[in-house]
């Protein structure tokens, strides 16, 4: 019988009386190593998203690089909680890798609320967890309104990815005793492709450099090969300042898209992919995503970082979500507009939120406006869906007289 007592409406099958259905013991079938495992769909922007094919061989070889101490450091004590769902890139490959090393998994359901994971992460003792921003921005919300309940994550590891996260969001989760491991992927990239743990001799850095350092998006993990390129195709300088595309290639790095031709947008003629990531990298390999080339914001010829603006303004302690995009400009082409999300009971004026990150930029990098809203609207897998933002700023020009 179904553990709920009702009966299970077709379609769908009961788990548990399929297992005690089956007797006999499992014969493990002969696959090739190259065969294809798994598919996931990308979360294309426009016309149809593109299929990347995981191979067995693919899912073993990430599994191993993300278990490594310099990434995730999984193992058999560990207890793991993705917070990302599986049609998005396998669980970020996590199931695999808990199975690989004997890790307890569980997992989450539709309760992805912040109060209902801290429970989680307190009643099966979780010592690694994973998600995007705006996942943790609201669990780190929480623990500062509770204070009682910051024991039920003391001690563990969470990795976040996704998109940037920003430095106060590590130096927060630092307070509570959390550790942050910041990562970058994508689809294409199986999907962890690099992940920000402190080399030996930079932990020794005074505490403001470890910061900005760990607030990178990390060096590349093992199997995995990254180049930084300006829009003439040459190697940008290692000095942390210059910007330029992003380039990987690798044995779990997809080379092209399921019954699609390769596309030169999205793959060089030598092999590797064009992320559409915007970075920096420094002398110790460790990359800064700057932003998406979509999301760059161009004004007056010069180039804006959304990601730099955004980390910024959610550093405000009265902030608990910012997403700056484009709005087109009648002089300078596109200037930024930062759409902001209040933590309960907070006010606050643009002006004062623009006194507060003065100091950081030049002054035409400075939003021309802060829009204040309830909520930043989502895609499916947490990300701030920034189309939307732009067509709520388009009506509003339209209506505006």
């Amino acid at each position: 019988m179904p553990l709920t007592g009702n009966p299970v409406p077709a379609p769908y099958h009961d788990y548990e009386a399929l297992l005690a259905a089956e007797s006999g013991e499992f014969v493990y079938p002969e696959l090739n190593e190259n065969d294809p495992a798994a598919m996931c769909y990308t979360s294309g922007t426009t016309g149809r998203p593109p299929g990347v094919v995981y191979s067995h061989r693919s899912i073993v070889l990430h599994s191993m690089a993300t278990l490594i101490g310099d990434c995730f450091g999984i193992n058999s004590a560990d207890v793991l909680l993705p917070v990302v769902p599986m049609f998005h890139v396998l669980s970020w490959g996590l199931p695999h890798a808990a199975v690989m090393v004997g890790s307890k998994f569980v997992m989450p359901g539709p309760m992805l609320d912040a109060e209902s994971l801290v429970e989680l992460c307190a009643s099966e003792h979780v010592t690694f967890a994973t998600g995007v921003p705006t996942i943790w921005l609201a669990v780190l919300q929480l623990l500062e309104r509770c204070p009682e309940k910051r024991d039920a994550v003391r001690g563990m590891r969470v990795g976040i990815g996704g998109s940037a996260a920003p430095e106060s969001m590590i130096r927060a989760f630092d307070r509570f005793g959390v550790n942050v491991i910041h990562a970058w992927g994508m689809t294409e990239t199986s999907p962890i492709a690099s992940v920000s743990t402190l080399k030996p001799h930079l932990r020794s850095l005074p505490e403001a450099e470890r910061y900005a350092q760990r607030a990178r998006a990390g060096y590349a993990i093992p199997w995995v090969d990254m180049r930084v390129v300006d829009d003439e195709g040459n190697a940008v300088a290692c000095d942390a300042q210059a910007m330029g595309e992003l380039q990987v290639r690798g044995p779990f790095i997809t080379g092209r898209y399921h019954n699609r031709e390769i596309d030169p947008q999205k793959f060089t003629s030598d092999g590797w992919l064009r992320t559409g990531d915007v970075v920096t990298i420094d002398s110790e390999g460790y990359i800064k995503i700057c932003d998406r080339t979509k999301d760059l914001i161009k004004s007056g010829g010069e180039w804006i970082s959304s990601v730099d603006l955004e980390n910024a303004i959610m550093a405000h302690p009265s902030v608990a979500e910012a997403s700056v995009i484009a709005v087109p400009h009648p002089k300078w082409a596109e200037r930024p507009v930062a759409f902001v999300v209040l933590k309960p009971s907070m006010a606050l004026t643009g002006k004062q939120i623009e006194e507060f990150i003065a100091p950081h930029f030049a002054k035409w990098w400075l939003p021309d406006e802060y829009v204040f809203v309830d909520a930043i609207p989502r895609t499916s897998t947490g990300k701030f869906l920034k189309r939307a933002l732009r067509e709520m700023a388009a009506k509003t020009r339209e209506t505006t007289p």
